[in-house]
């Protein structure tokens, strides 16, 4: 890339394109439309930085990258906690550059006290998930290891995930905010489900450490998003665009909503960028 941005075939600038998982490429069972896949394989082929950056965990965030035909390059995962460098040179096509930790224990105990019958499971730096109740999910990528409370709060964390099937969205998301966490960044997703990294780690400051290193304007970055953990990612993009189904507070923050996941929305705005 030559220094004012452009590719090296002179065909116009090299843009920066981070896209969300759930609820933008795939559907909310999982399933990638192949308009989505052959759109986003698309722009990869035509040379921008296209960049996964979700709440997924790596190995759940791996198959959408092989998807989508994206061999190198970086992507975000576990919601800016952890920073992939793509490359078919490596062994596994893939290496961690980035990983940010906490101590999850101040957070399990307060709430703990609120949410006593929650479901918890960690994230630790060797890519584990400790989990209590057998707490399971797509977006782990691996198999959870029950433990007990305690070894989960002495672990170190990349991620945190709380769910709660006795509380909707919004008493979830009071029963959150009335604990006052300290020292941690957190959002609430569609259900009674909570993600929690350490201080300042979102998916806007992985990208952005990206951003920096890959020398890409602002300008000229996109994003596409549909979650409350998206907020921070499209309010940083030169272009944010919400998903249609996108809530209200996610909506507000973007320059643009396109179709709904089910309508194939982030196709549309693939496709804006090929012309």
């Amino acid at each position: 890339m030559t220094s004012s941005g452009s590719r090296p075939n002179g065909n116009g600038v090299r843009k920066m394109v981070c896209l969300d998982v759930d609820g933008t490429l795939v559907d909310h069972d999982g399933h990638m439309d192949d308009e989505v896949r052959d759109a986003a394989r698309a722009v990869v082929e035509a040379g921008h930085h296209v960049l996964i950056a979700t709440g997924r965990s790596l190995g759940a965030t791996l198959p959408i990258i092989e998807l989508i035909g994206l061999e190198r390059g970086f992507s975000v995962c576990s919601n800016g906690g952890v920073t992939l460098r793509l490359s078919t040179d490596l062994e596994e096509g893939y290496e961690v550059v980035d990983r940010r930790t906490f101590d999850p224990g101040p957070a399990l105990r307060a709430l703990r006290h609120r949410l006593p019958s929650a479901k918890y499971a960690v994230e630790d730096d060797r890519g584990r998930f400790l989990s209590t109740e057998r707490f399971q999910d797509m977006s782990f990528g691996v198999q959870a290891e029950g433990v007990t409370f305690e070894e989960m709060m002495a672990a170190s964390a990349t991620r945190l995930v709380v769910f709660s099937t006795d509380s909707s969205a919004e008493e979830f998301g009071e029963a959150v905010e009335s604990i006052g966490l300290q020292g941690v960044t957190y959002s609430v997703g569609w259900s009674a489900w909570l993600d929690i990294a350490a201080a300042g780690v979102t998916k806007a400051s992985g990208l952005e450490a990206l951003r920096d290193h890959l020398g890409v304007h602002i300008d000229h970055t996109v994003a596409v998003g549909d979650g409350r953990n998206d907020i921070e990612m499209l309010a940083w993009a030169g272009r944010g665009v919400a998903m249609g189904q996108a809530p209200p507070e996610v909506v507000k923050v973007a320059d643009e909503v396109t179709g709904h996941v089910n309508e194939n929305g982030a196709a549309t705005v693939l496709r804006s960028l090929l012309d």
